[in-house]
């Protein structure tokens, strides 16, 4: 065996030994990268990563390390310049990441669920400065330090916690004194809206802090309770009532003696005394609301509605009410003109002062003015004589007007019958006077006729003349004519005889034929029957040339 061979055959070997050994390592690299190097992250959940890099000798002291606080830098196609913890992460599914330069974390997802907000706090980035504790921008997109000025509804999110803390809150209502303030998932209710009062300002919409003038409509709004805080406040009317007290029994209000409903002598409703020294009790009804541009203005000043109603509306209706009330005499405010007088004026006042404090008054009005029985029997009672008074002036005037009617009645029946016969004479003198004018006119007609009669016997008769005298001469003519015409003729044949032999002539017809038949010397009978048969053979022959004839006519139409 020559060296060549030798030389082949060892390499051969290790050429196959080689094979080998890469084939084993591959395998041995695939079952080392499923087994300590593959990833498996779950739908729900994302994967964490930080980079500790290759060894690089080459380098001084290795690869860069990420400044504390901050994300590893990575290049364009995202592959890592520094050791450090990545911001981007992975999604569900399958992962493969060598052992010795990654170290992997699994933390599950951020879910916000309906009527639910997430907060988010960023721990990364530079410190807020200028007393503001708000920080501006979305996810992965911040570079301070702080609470986010946004929040986050309903829906899943991925969420680096190296960066980020996330808190997630339902509907968290504020409660200070008797406000209560909403944020978080805020609903608001139709027939509400939401005024807004923000705790700092905000650049980006320069908005400043305090009760803002814009009000949220109904709906459902995500609200940073850091930023925020939200009043929800009806708007439209309500309706106020401050009623007396009055005596009853088994819940059924009892009536005095002039049938009013006593009242109890305490201080419910509106108690005030008259100018004169009587007790007066007073019951008053307010329709009153606020309407959305109002809505602010209300917090801002009161707070609330009720303490609206309150502070107001319930101590000015009793202000009001007194002072004016208290001005006037029991009679005053029990008599018609000057009780409805102080009404208006109650109203109008309340009116004005409510608009003055930026609230809608609909309706307000006095609805019960309870005088007392020693000063409401009499006064009644001279009221009841001056109505029986003027029953009884009205009932007499009722009679003299009838009577007054009456004899209006029975002249409008006399004045009718003197019209009627007055009516009847009128229609029998235009009769007449038609009559005659008919009758006149038929004379007249007649006798135009008559005139027109005669005329036309009178043309009729010239008409008949004329027509005989052309009628004869037409006969004149036409004898002359027929005897001028004779005379031609005879004339022109030379006699009289030959003339009559042409007449003759001219009327035999065409088809006559002329047979000479000789007889003798007393043969004229015998004779006469072969005439009778030579007449009857040529009607026979006859007869059948026009069958023929026919006969042909009829097969031609056919």
């Amino acid at each position: 065996m020559t060296s060549n061979n030798l030389f082949a055959r060892f390499f051969r070997s290790r050429a196959a030994f080689a094979v080998q050994a890469v084939v084993m390592m591959l395998v041995a690299y695939e079952i080392f990268e499923w087994t300590f190097n593959r990833i498996y992250v779950p739908v729900g959940h994302s994967l964490v990563m930080r980079y500790k890099g290759p060894p690089l000798p080459f380098l001084p002291g290795g690869r860069p390390v990420a400044s504390p606080g901050q994300f590893a830098k990575v290049d364009k196609q995202g592959r890592p310049l520094e050791i450090g913890i990545l911001k981007e992460m992975r999604g569900p599914g399958r992962h493969f990441c060598w052992l010795g330069w990654w170290e992997t974390r699994l933390v599950p997802d951020t879910v916000v669920k309906p009527g639910e907000v997430a907060l988010v706090s960023s721990k990364m980035g530079s410190d807020l400065t200028g007393g503001q504790f708000l920080v501006n921008g979305d996810l992965d997109q911040t570079s301070q330090k702080g609470i986010l000025r946004q929040v986050f509804g309903p829906g899943v999110y991925r969420i680096n916690d190296y960066a980020y803390t996330v808190e997630v809150i339902k509907e968290k209502t504020i409660t200070s004194g008797a406000q209560v303030k909403h944020a978080g998932w805020v609903s608001i209710p139709a027939g509400y809206v939401g005024v807004v009062t923000n705790l700092t300002d905000n650049e980006l919409t320069d908005a400043k802090a305090g009760i803002q003038e814009k009000v949220l409509q109904p709906g459902l709004y995500p609200v940073n309770p850091n930023e925020q805080h939200i009043d929800i406040i009806g708007v439209g009317f309500a309706e106020k009532s401050v009623k007396s007290n009055l005596v009853s029994r088994d819940g059924i209000p009892e009536l005095d003696e002039s049938g009013e409903p006593a009242v109890m002598d305490d201080e419910s409703g509106i108690a005030f005394p008259s100018n004169d020294g009587f007790r007066i009790h007073m019951d008053f009804t307010a329709v009153w609301g606020i309407m959305p541009e109002q809505a602010a203005d209300v917090i801002r000043k009161f707070g609330t509605l009720e303490a609206v109603e309150a502070k107001v509306v319930v101590p000015q209706i009793e202000s009001i009410c007194r002072n004016k009330g208290s001005s006037l005499g029991a009679v005053d405010l029990l008599v018609g003109d000057t009780r409805r007088k102080f009404q208006d004026d109650v109203s109008d006042s309340f009116h004005k002062i409510l608009e003055d404090k930026g609230l809608t008054l609909l309706h307000g009005f006095v609805r019960n003015i309870h005088i007392p029985q020693e000063v409401r029997k009499p006064i009644q009672e001279k009221f009841v004589a001056d109505e029986l008074k003027l029953t009884r002036d009205q009932e007499q005037l009722t009679s003299r007007t009838e009577s007054t009617l009456r004899e209006a009645e029975k002249k409008v029946e006399l004045e009718t019958e003197r019209i009627s016969a007055e009516t009847e004479k009128l229609v029998a003198e235009a009769s007449a006077e038609g009559d005659k004018k008919a009758e006149e006119t038929k004379a007249e007609t007649l006798k135009k006729v008559a005139v027109i009669a005669r005329q036309t016997a009178e043309l009729e008769a010239k008409a008949t003349v004329t027509l005989g005298k052309a009628t004869a001469g037409s006969k004149q003519a036409e004898a002359e004519a027929k005897s001028e015409l004779f005379k031609l003729a005879v004339d022109a044949f030379g006699s009289g005889s030959a003339y009559n032999q042409w007449v003759f002539a001219s009327g035999l017809p065409e088809d006559v034929q002329l047979d000479l038949l000789y007889a003798g010397e007393g043969t004229l009978w015998t004779d006469l029957k072969g005439f009778t048969d030579v007449m009857l053979s040529r009607e026979a022959t006859a007869n059948e040339t026009k069958s023929t004839v026919e006969s042909s006519g009829t097969t031609s139409r056919k």
